[in-house]
């Protein structure tokens, strides 16, 4: 899953592909290095950020939205608004992926279940914009809690009509998580690809992998975390997840190639 943020402020990227033609061909560039869809979001979800207007996120995600689902490119929408993953559907978007788990929107839920569409549930302990938003207290086991915080989520979107085979989970790494919870979480991943659900990784371009390097001295922007990302792409992979939502997909999809290669033994 390839990220084209239209955002004037998510941390890594933010501001870069604002105008629609730039976003365009920033997606067909993804697509040709090997994304098999491309996540589209308007609202930046990094601590600090503000709210986007719900009319101002539907009109930068919905264009790019239909001009790609016209050329044959699957997409998703990163959203937390009912009305901007309706305007997405109807836009041809292929999946609804809401970061708060349809927490965020009373009418999440609901348009999720009249759409029919796949949804990605996350886990969110602590949904919060403007201030910077720290770790949230996890009862003492981020994994217990995440799992159990899913349940819950898997709950409430199939009491809604969502059917439970349209459902993709994402542990919902570096968000209201500490550096030592994210890593928890990805020594559990085979627990959570154990269950009868898909799972989603998004770990790409995350502070706790920009510190492997600051830990060295070395240079440290989100950018400079590509090759960490790539490297929890291969084992993710190799755990057998879903899929695995990316800035720079290239290197991401080398890595899963190499994983498959292993996993069988043989090339392609």
């Amino acid at each position: 899953m390839g990220i084209v943020n239209v955002t004037a402020d998510s941390f890594s990227d933010g501001g870069k592909w604002l105008d629609l033609d730039r976003a365009i061909a920033h997606a067909h560039e993804l697509v040709a290095q090997g994304a098999d869809m491309i996540d589209v979001g308007a609202e930046s979800t990094r601590p600090g950020a503000t709210r986007v207007d719900p009319e101002l996120e539907a009109a930068r995600v919905a264009p790019l939205i239909k001009a790609l689902a016209d050329d044959g490119i699957a997409t998703s929408v990163d959203t937390m608004r009912a009305s901007t993953a309706l305007a997405a559907a109807e836009a041809g978007v292929a999946m609804i992926n809401d970061v708060s788990g349809g927490l965020a929107d009373d009418n999440m839920y609901k348009v999720m279940a009249e759409t029919a569409l796949p949804v990605c549930l996350m886990h969110w302990r602590t949904v919060q914009f403007g201030d910077a938003a720290g770790s949230a207290d996890h009862g003492g086991d981020v994994v217990r809690d995440v799992h159990e915080t899913l349940d819950r989520l898997v709950t409430n979107a199939v009491t809604a009509g969502v059917e439970h085979d349209q459902i993709v989970l994402d542990p919902g790494l570096g968000f209201a998580k500490s550096a030592a919870d994210n890593w928890a979480l990805l020594k559990a991943l085979p627990e959570f690809i154990a269950g009868d659900l898909p799972v989603l990784v998004g770990a790409s371009r995350k502070r706790f992998l920009t510190e492997i390097r600051a830990a060295r001295g070395l240079d440290h922007t989100p950018i400079d975390a590509d090759p960490a990302t790539a490297a929890v792409t291969a084992i993710s992979a190799a755990h057998g997840a879903w899929g695995v939502r990316v800035h720079e997909v290239a290197v991401s999809r080398d890595a899963v190639d190499v994983a498959a290669a292993w996993e069988k033994g043989q090339d392609f």
